[in-house]
C-alpha cells in the first residue's frame, strides 16, 4: 500500500474550488511522474489531458475514443460530439 505500481482515482476535483482542483492536479503530475500509474475518471479535461498518456472517451456507455492526448487533440469530432457543451 505504501510503494503502489497502480493507483485508481475516481473523480477527485469534483466539487472543488478552482485553487484547490489545480493543487490535485499538480499532486497527480507528481504521482505520475514517480512512475506510478494512474486509472482517473474525471470530468475536467484539462487535468487528465495534463498527466495523461492514454485518454478514453466514453458515450452512452461505450468507448468513443481511444488515443493519447495528441490524438484526441486532432480529433475535432470526437471533441465537438462527446466533449464540448
Amino acid at each position: 500500500m505504501g510503494d503502489p505500481d497502480l493507483i485508481l482515482i475516481d473523480e477527485p476535483t469534483e466539487g472543488l474550488a478552482p485553487r484547490l482542483v489545480e493543487q490535485v492536479g499538480m499532486l497527480l503530475s507528481e504521482i505520475a511522474r514517480r512512475g506510478v500509474a494512474i486509472l482517473l475518471v474525471e470530468q475536467k479535461l484539462t487535468i487528465a489531458l495534463r498527466i495523461s498518456r492514454r485518454l478514453y472517451v466514453m458515450g452512452h456507455g461505450r468507448i468513443v475514443f481511444e488515443g493519447t492526448p495528441a490524438d484526441l487533440e486532432a480529433d475535432g469530432a470526437v471533441r465537438r460530439e462527446w466533449l464540448e457543451v
